[in-house]
C-alpha cells in the first residue's frame, strides 16, 4: 500500500524525476503467466519464467500480507502443486524453508521455470477470487518474487478463458503483446489488482489523463451521470494537492459486498452503483469512493516511512495510521463538500459521528491514536466482545484529530495557512523531492512550521495519550460550538450489545460497568427472554425503551446450553451527542474560516 521502492521506481520511469534503483542483479527477465482453464475448481495456474539469474539456489517467496490490509493472511496456504525445471524441462530439486519459501536448487541453470496453482475464492479486496462469473488477482496472493529482487521488473500475460472479454487493471499493457502487461518492479506489481471478465467500462478524462471505470454487475444506470459523478469527486480531490501523479487511473467495482482497498493508480471495491438521481442515496457511497482515491495521495504519496519499503513477510508497524486513514475519512468529507456533493451541515454531521464513535465507547479511556495505528495489527477485522472497552477506531480519532489540527493551523496563521498546505508540503518535500516517506518527526516539524508554533498539546497529548480533548476551543477556532454535555434519554440501560443469530438474540458485547456487566452477562450468552417474555434483536430493544432507570427485571439467558435467570437493575441510558452548530456570533477570524474552510 505506502511502497517507498515502488514509488521511487516509478517516478523514474513515468516522470525522470528519480535515479533508479538496482537489487542484486537487474539483468535478465521475470515472465508470468497466468491461466484459469476451469474457473469453476477456483484454480489459478501460473508459470514463472526466470532468465538470468545468478547463483545454486533462488528463493521464491509468496506474500504474507497485502499492503493496506494491515493482517498476515499467509496467502501461501492457498498453492499447491510448486513445480521447478530448468529451461530443457529438467526437474530441479526444491524444499520450503518457511511457511512462505519455496527455495530452489538451481546450480546456475540460466533459465528456471516454476510453476504453481493457487486456490481463490475468498470475496476479499484483498484475496484473490475465481469462478465462471470473473476473475479477480489480488496480486500479492497470485505472483511470487524471487529473493532479493522485488526492484526487479516484470512481465504479466493472462490467459483469459474464452467466456472473459475484459481485462481491467493499473498495470501498463505491452505493445503488441495481448493481454500483457509490465511493471517496473514488484512493489508496482503487487500494488495492481487485476480484474478479469465481462465488466462494462466506461471512461472519462480529467486534465487529459484517462480514468476508467470497470463494473462487474452494474444493472441498469445512468452512465452519463456517473461519469459526471466521478469526474467531480476526482477534480475535487486533485485540486487539494495541485498534481496528478498517475497517467491513468482503473475503478475496479466488482458488485454488493463489503471493503475497499487503494491502490497507485486504482482501487478495488466491493459496492452496487447507487441512485445517482437522489443524492442522499449516493452521497455515502461516493465518500467512499472519495475514501479510497484520495489515498492515492494519503498513503501512496503521503506516506510514513516506517511502512516503506514492504518487508511482505511480516508486520510492519507504524504510529502514523490516523493520519492515513483517520485523515482520509477527514478529506472525503471535504472532497465531497468542495464538490458540492455535500453540503456544510452535512459535513459537520460526519464530523460529530467520528468523535462520538470513539467518544462514547470505554476504549477511549485505554487506547490512544497512536496505540491504535501501531496495534491495527493485533485487532484489524478482529473485533472480539471487548474491543469497545479496550480499544478505539483510528478511522474516527484520526479524522477527529485532523479536524482539530486543520482549525488549529488556521487559527494560529490568521486563516492564511491549513491542513492543505500540509499536506502538499509533504506530498511536494518527502515524496516529489526526496522520493521517500516521512518520520514521525518530520510530520509534526512540517505541522509546526505550517502553523507558526508550537503544537504539543496536539501531538504529545491529544494524539498521543487518551487525555480528555477540549473540543470547545478547537471548534470555536472556526466559528462552531459543539455540544459535549451528558445527555439522559428515554428507556433504560441494559448495556449488551446483541444480534440475531440463527434464531437465538446472542450477546456481542458487555460495556463495561454496565448493569449487564454487574449482572455477569457475557459475550455468547444467548438471552432468551425478559420478565418471561421471549425475545429477538429488535423486541428486546423496545422492551428496555419502555422500561425505566432503577427497574429491576428478570433476564433468561442461555450459556452452554445451560438455561439460567438473574435479576439485573436497569441503568440511565445516557450519552454525549457531541452536536456541532455554528455559533450565532462568530467574530470576524472565525466566520473567515468557517467560509473558507466548509461551503454552506
Amino acid at each position: 500500500m505506502k511502497h517507498y521502492v515502488k514509488w521511487l521506481v516509478l517516478c523514474a520511469l513515468l516522470l525522470g524525476a528519480c535515479p533508479p534503483v538496482f537489487g542484486r542483479d537487474r539483468d535478465g527477465t521475470l515472465a508470468f503467466a497466468v491461466s484459469m482453464e476451469r474457473p469453476s475448481t477456483h484454480y489459478y495456474h501460473v508459470v514463472l519464467r526466470c532468465e538470468g539469474l545468478k547463483g545454486a539456489t533462488q528463493d521464491f517467496k509468496m506474500p504474507a500480507w497485502t499492503p493496506g490490509y494491515y493482517q498476515i493472511m499467509d496467502h501461501a496456504r492457498n498453492v499447491v502443486n510448486f513445480r521447478a525445471e530448468d529451461g530443457q524441462g529438467r526437474s530441479l530439486a526444491w524444499t520450503k524453508t518457511a511457511k512462505n519459501t519455496w527455495r530452489v536448487r538451481s546450480d546456475g541453470a540460466p533459465v528456471i521455470v516454476v510453476s504453481y496453482d493457487v486456490y481463490a475464492f475468498a470475496r476479499s479486496v484483498a484475496d484473490c477470487y475465481l469462478d465462471d462469473s470473473r476473475a479477480f488477482i489480488s496480486p500479492t496472493g497470485l505472483f511470487m518474487h524471487v529473493a532479493g529482487l522485488l526492484d526487479h521488473p516484470a512481465t504479466v500475460t493472462i490467459e483469459t478463458q474464452t467466456s472473459f472479454s475484459q481485462i481491467s487493471t493499473g498495470l501498463d499493457p505491452v505493445e503488441k503483446r495481448p493481454n500483457t502487461f509490465s511493471a517496473p518492479n514488484f512493489d508496482v506489481l503487487y500494488d495492481c489488482p487485476i480484474m478479469v471478465g465481462n465488466q462494462e467500462i466506461v471512461s472519462f478524462e480529467v486534465q487529459s489523463i484517462p480514468h476508467t471505470v470497470a463494473i462487474t454487475e452494474p444493472g441498469d444506470f445512468d452512465r452519463e451521470k456517473l461519469v459526471s459523478v466521478l469526474k467531480r469527486m476526482v477534480e475535487a480531490a486533485v485540486s487539494i494537492i495541485g498534481d496528478i501523479p498517475y497517467r491513468h487511473y482503473t475503478f475496479i467495482m466488482m458488485g454488493p459486498g463489503r471493503g475497499g482497498l487503494e491502490h497507485q493508480n486504482s482501487m478495488a471495491v466491493f459496492t452496487e452503483l447507487p441512485d445517482l438521481d437522489d443524492p442522499g442515496d449516493y452521497q455515502g457511497w461516493l465518500g467512499f469512493i472519495a475514501h479510497e482515491f484520495f489515498h492515492l495521495y494519503n498513503v501512496k504519496a503521503i506516506r510514513p516511512i516506517a511502512l516503506g519499503p514492504f518487508d511482505y513477510d511480516r508486520e510492519n508497524y507504524a504510529n502514523l495510521l490516523w493520519l492515513s486513514e483517520g485523515g482520509t475519512v477527514y478529506y472525503q468529507n471535504l472532497i465531497l463538500n468542495r464538490a458540492g456533493f455535500m453540503s456544510r451541515e452535512d459535513c459537520l454531521e460526519q464530523f460529530q459521528r467520528s468523535i462520538a464513535n470513539y467518544e462514547n465507547i470505554a476504549g477511549h479511556e485505554y487506547q490512544s491514536a497512536t496505540q491504535a495505528s501501531f496495534d491495527v495489527w493485533l485487532h484489524f477485522l478482529r473485533r472480539g466482545g471487548d474491543s469497545a472497552n479496550t480499544t478505539i477506531s483510528y478511522y474516527d480519532k484520526g479524522a477527529a484529530l485532523c479536524l482539530l489540527l486543520d482549525l488549529k493551523i488556521r487559527h494560529e496563521t490568521q486563516n492564511r495557512r491549513s491542513l492543505d498546505d500540509v499536506m502538499r508540503t509533504l506530498y511536494q518535500t518527502y515524496f516529489r523531492q526526496q522520493n521517500r516517506g516521512f518520520t514521525d518527526r518530520e510530520f509534526r516539524q512540517v505541522c509546526e512550521t505550517i502553523a507558526g508554533g508550537d503544537l504539543s498539546e496536539f501531538f504529545d497529548v491529544y494524539a498521543s495519550t487518551t487525555a480528555e480533548i477540549d473540543y470547545r476551543k478547537y471548534l470555536a477556532y472556526g466559528g462552531l460550538q459543539i455540544d459535549v454535555e451528558p445527555k439522559e434519554s428515554s428507556g433504560a440501560y441494559l448495556g449488551a450489545d446483541v444480534r440475531d443469530q440463527d434464531g437465538k438474540v446472542v450477546v456481542t458485547a458487555v460495556r463495561r460497568d454496565s448493569p449487564a456487566a454487574q449482572a455477569r452477562l457475557s459475550v455468547e450468552d444467548e438471552i432468551v427472554a425478559l420478565d418471561g417474555e421471549r425475545v429477538t434483536s429488535s423486541s428486546l430493544r423496545e422492551m428496555l425503551e419502555s422500561r425505566r432507570p432503577g427497574e429491576t427485571t428478570r433476564v433468561l439467558f442461555a450459556r452452554r446450553d445451560k438455561i439460567s435467570e438473574i435479576k439485573v437493575v436497569l441503568g440511565q441510558p445516557a450519552e454525549r451527542s457531541f452536536a456541532i452548530t455554528e455559533l450565532p456570533n462568530p467574530d470576524e477570524l472565525q466566520a473567515e474560516i468557517l467560509n473558507s474552510w466548509l461551503q454552506p
